[in-house]
């Protein structure tokens, strides 16, 4: 495995590696000078920006801008793929952060980027397949789960202790005198800064951690009691009603995207 270490002084303009990363690992706030695609190859591993928190598993990818500031805390043992542009790099300052799918194209890309020893000459071919991957990064469609912070401290220290805790099923009430506020003051004030209400929210928060550990091997009906559910049934219907696909499409087919 090669890490971020490795790279020399001055790395070609793309350049990437493998790595691992054992389950528990969190990899505290931080930023790179370039921007950064991971690629999940088994495992799964949360990331949080100051803005938004992403629930990844294999088969999915997320594109961060330089400099964006983020944490990733490692759910299972994780293998993955990165690659690092540099922000002058073609295309690359006009990508936002992104969460996606990764097409075989794009897989195909980026072992060829890996393939590469790190002092490699950025060639004719190189420039050619960088300007290509993040052409078809800019093209595939943005996957849906992904959950947004609010601005408001209170409204975020609640919403942190959620995500840390998706099957807590205590009641609005409490999340309300935990943010210090009156009821009627956080319902209002959570879906101004959500455009979603804190129930549907909530609900959403649960079925983007299913997704992700139903994908990682965990029956459907551990997982629906884990998360708070009566039974199996009735979590596979908020499932389908969220997300417009059974939870068993993740068994068939672990990468498959659920989309905006």
């Amino acid at each position: 495995m090669k890490r971020t270490s490795d790279l020399p002084l001055h790395p070609p303009p793309v350049v990437g590696f493998e790595d691992y990363y054992a389950g528990g690992f969190v990899d505290g706030f931080h930023t790179h000078d370039r921007a950064q695609l991971s690629v999940f190859l088994a495992g799964s591993v949360t990331v949080n920006t100051h803005d938004e928190s992403f629930v990844l598993r294999p088969g999915q990818a997320l594109w961060l801008p330089a400099n964006t500031v983020h944490q990733a805390t490692c759910r299972t043992d994780l293998l993955f793929q990165v690659i690092y542009v540099d922000p002058g790099f073609t295309g690359a300052a006009d990508l936002p952060c992104k969460m996606f799918e990764a097409s075989s194209l794009i897989r195909g890309l980026i072992d060829a980027i890996i393939a590469m020893s790190f002092e490699f000459a950025m060639d004719e071919r190189m420039l050619t397949i960088g300007r290509l991957l993040l052409d078809e990064i800019g093209r595939v469609p943005r996957i849906a789960d992904r959950l947004l912070f609010p601005s408001d401290p209170r409204l975020r220290r609640v919403c942190e202790a959620i995500i840390a805790h998706p099957g807590n099923s205590r009641d609005i009430d409490y999340w309300a005198r935990e943010a210090g506020m009156a009821r009627r003051t956080f319902t209002r004030l959570f879906q101004q800064e959500m455009g979603l209400g804190f129930a549907a929210w909530r609900r959403r928060v649960r079925v983007v951690e299913a997704a992700s550990r139903i994908a990682t091997g965990q029956s459907i009906a551990e997982v629906a009691f884990d998360l708070g559910y009566d039974n199996a049934s009735s979590f596979s219907a908020m499932f389908h009603k969220t997300f417009g696909v059974a939870p068993r499409t993740l068994r068939a087919s672990p990468t498959s995207a659920i989309r905006s």
